[in-house]
C-alpha cells in the first residue's frame, strides 16, 4: 500500500501543515482528525487497516489531514469571531491547497469528505456547504451544532453568534436551504452519518437528519447500539461506510 509524508507551510492559517496519504487511486477521501487531533491518528487507531483492501485495490484513496482546531475552534485565548475566522482560514487551506494536491496525485473525479467526532463535523460543513465539489460525504459521531452545550460539551462560542457561524453549523443553515441550485447538489451527494444511540450527539444527528429529509435529500442515517464513540466502532463503521 502506498504511503506518502507531505507538508509545506500553509499562508492560510499560518503554520507548517502535515498530512498522510495512502493508496494510489480511486475515490479521493478528505479525512478530518478528532478534536484538536492530529493528521497521523487515523492510522494509529486503526482506521486505515479497516479500509486497506480497498486502498491496495486502488478504490480508494486517503487524505489524512492535520487539525487547527487548537488554534482556532477550540482557542478560548482569543474572542469568538476570531475562533471562527480562523476556522474558515482552515477551510479555504482545504478547498485551496489540499484539493489541488489530491487532483495532481488522482484524477479521479469523486471526491469525498470524512472524519469523526469533531472530524465529522468538518467533514459534513464543507460538503454541506460546497455540495457541487464532492459526491460524498461520511460522518461519524459528529457534532453538527457547535453552539450548543451537550452534557460538558461547552458552547464553543460562548453565546456569541453572527452569519459566519450561522453558515458553518449544518443544523442551523440546512433547515433554512432554499437555493435550488444547491439543493440540487446537495440531493445528489451520497451522505453517510453514523452514530450510536447512546452518543452524546445523538440528538444533534437526529436534528440534521430530520433538516435533510424535510429538503428532500436522502441520505442514509446508521444508528449502532450502546455509546461507540470510539476507534474501536469508527474501525467497524469505515469498514461499512466507506
Amino acid at each position: 500500500m502506498h504511503r506518502t509524508y507531505y507538508t509545506w507551510f500553509s499562508q492560510r492559517v499560518g503554520r507548517e501543515m502535515e498530512l498522510l496519504v495512502f493508496g494510489h487511486a480511486g475515490d479521493r477521501v478528505v479525512v478530518f482528525p478528532t478534536r484538536q487531533g492530529r493528521f497521523y491518528d487515523y492510522e494509529n487507531w486503526g482506521l486505515v487497516d479497516a479500509v486497506r483492501g480497498r486502498l491496495e485495490s486502488g478504490s480508494l484513496q486517503l487524505f489524512c489531514v492535520d487539525s487547527c482546531d487548537s488554534q482556532s475552534l477550540y482557542d478560548f485565548g482569543i474572542a469568538p469571531w476570531d475562533r471562527i475566522a480562523r476556522h474558515r482560514a482552515f477551510e479555504e487551506y482545504v478547498l485551496c491547497e489540499v484539493l489541488p494536491l489530491s487532483w495532481s496525485l488522482n484524477a479521479d473525479s469523486r471526491l469525498v469528505a470524512h472524519g469523526c467526532s469533531i472530524g465529522a463535523y468538518h467533514a459534513v460543513t464543507i460538503a454541506f456547504r460546497h455540495p457541487w465539489l464532492f459526491r460524498k460525504v461520511v460522518g461519524f459521531s459528529g457534532r453538527y451544532d457547535l453552539t450548543r452545550e451537550f452534557a460538558w460539551y461547552r458552547d464553543l462560542f460562548s453565546g456569541y453568534y453572527d452569519e459566519n457561524i450561522y453558515f458553518h453549523t449544518p443544523n442551523h443553515f440546512i433547515p433554512n436551504l432554499a437555493n435550488d441550485e444547491i439543493l440540487r447538489h446537495l440531493r445528489a451527494l451520497d451522505i453517510r452519518l453514523a452514530i450510536a444511540e447512546g452518543d452524546f450527539f445523538i440528538e444533534s444527528n437526529r436534528e440534521l437528519s430530520a433538516a435533510l429529509w424535510s429538503k428532500g435529500v436522502w441520505h442514509a442515517f446508521d444508528v449502532w447500539p450502546g455509546k461507540a464513540h470510539a476507534p474501536r466502532t469508527w474501525r467497524d463503521m469505515a469498514a461499512r461506510h466507506l
